[in-house]
């Protein structure tokens, strides 16, 4: 019988160095279905790790939580899609906070919602009464928002919200983001030579994803860039 403690210690780690890839979230969602007889007590990790690491880490994890409910519906393990439910707030809060630390990551949050509602994770009324938490949350995408828009409210001191940004964190960030959009474009357009059936398939699962969101994720990066310029 595998020691719990260790269990807890090295899934606690494989959180903590989440990065954009789909491997990394797929080999952590592996380790947690392996010790599934621990699951509430891997759940309380990922909930740790959301309130206890910095604003690029929460959003690694967020996009991991959805790979691990994918994967537990799969393997028909849905104690972990049930603690999620129950928690999801929670998530939000910690990924997005209300205080506007987490303004970046709300579209990150969006995503992942959307992508939980389409696994049948979440239920589209649960779906829409989180969005409108996060319409208030959205205080750096919103140019209504206070009477600014994200470029002003990263002044020159290299700070977001009031939060100050740390050079290292922008630039992961920066490369994580980059790195997710390309593998977008791969998904949309790697179509097998067999299919037009396949092709629609793909174009129905990336159909919400639109020039607005290139668009937006471009500004996402010259913004981060602006505020490493003036750190």
């Amino acid at each position: 019988m595998a020691d719990p403690f260790e269990v807890r210690m090295r899934f606690t780690n494989q959180l903590q160095h989440l990065n954009a890839s789909v491997t990394s979230a797929q080999k952590a969602a592996n380790y947690a279905l392996k010790y599934r007889d621990m699951d509430e007590d891997l759940h309380s990790c990922i909930l740790e790790q959301l309130e206890r690491n910095n604003m690029n880490n929460r959003a690694n994890i967020m996009y991991f939580i959805e790979h691990l409910c994918d994967m537990a519906q799969r393997e028909n393990h849905l104690e972990f899609v049930r603690m999620m439910q129950r928690d999801i707030l929670r998530v939000i809060d910690a990924v997005a906070p209300s205080d506007g630390s987490g303004a970046a990551n709300v579209k990150v949050v969006r995503r992942v919602l959307n992508g939980l509602q389409q696994k049948n994770v979440l239920v589209q009324q649960t779906v829409q009464e989180l969005e409108e938490c996060l319409k208030e949350r959205d205080v750096a995408t919103d140019p209504a928002a206070n009477g600014i828009g994200l470029r002003d409210s990263t002044p020159r001191g290299g700070k977001m919200n009031g939060v100050r940004l740390d050079k290292r964190q922008v630039e992961q960030r920066l490369e994580e983001d980059r790195e997710r959009h390309k593998r977008i474009r791969e998904n949309i357009w790697a179509v097998p030579a067999d299919g037009d059936q396949e092709f629609e398939k793909l174009w129905e699962e990336g159909s919400d994803i639109e020039d607005d969101d290139y668009l937006e994720g471009e500004e996402d990066a010259a913004e981060r860039k602006q505020a490493l310029e003036y750190e």
